[in-house]
């Protein structure tokens, strides 16, 4: 499963919710009549609250969630979801994170781009085969994508997802080469 964005604060009094995107296509994955599998915070399990769509029985975060209607807000998207009508049911989701299931997203057409689920997890290695640890995650900055590494020596860097510091990413190989400037990894 692919988290493709996690639910914030509601927005209003009739269930919308600002929901931050975690996906690099966000107009297909936030697209009207989306299905998102969800998955609650471990610090919020225990409980779902006293919110109710029916009065007198507690609302539990529904496994699946469709997307109603959505509309972008300041970089964020509002979504209403199905069967979420009010802000005291929108508050229960906060938090919750949408996923999709990668099988169900197709490859990138350009042999240059590539899903971050296809990243995670590849081996890092240097122009001479040494290697320097995995692929833990993807962050998508406004000036370029960070390939996160998780250090083979332990602690994390980032890695900007540029061709110059990243001339091959060999998914058939499950490595990715990096050329990186004297001491990117200490910082």
């Amino acid at each position: 499963m692919l988290v493709v964005g996690q639910i914030g604060k509601p927005h209003g009094i009739r269930g919308e919710v600002l929901v931050t995107v975690r996906t690099d296509d966000p107009e297909a994955r936030f697209a009207v009549g989306a299905v998102f599998t969800t998955e609650v915070p471990r610090d919020r399990r225990v409980s779902a609250g006293p919110a109710s769509a029916v009065p007198g029985v507690p609302y539990q975060v529904p496994e699946k969630l469709t997307l109603e209607s959505s509309r972008w807000h300041q970089g964020k998207v509002i979504a209403q979801f199905e069967d979420v009508y009010d802000r005291n049911v929108a508050e229960t989701l906060r938090g919750v994170f949408l996923q999709v299931d990668s099988a169900d997203i197709a490859a990138p057409d350009d042999p240059d781009e590539f899903n971050d689920h296809q990243l995670i997890g590849l081996s890092v290695v240097d122009p001479e085969g040494v290697e320097l640890g995995t692929v833990d995650r993807i962050d998508h900055a406004p000036a370029s994508d960070l390939i996160v590494l998780k250090k083979a020596a332990g602690g994390t860097a980032l890695i900007p997802f540029v061709s110059a510091m990243v001339p091959t990413v060999d998914l058939a190989g499950g490595r990715v080469v990096v050329d990186l400037p004297e001491g990117l990894l200490d910082l």
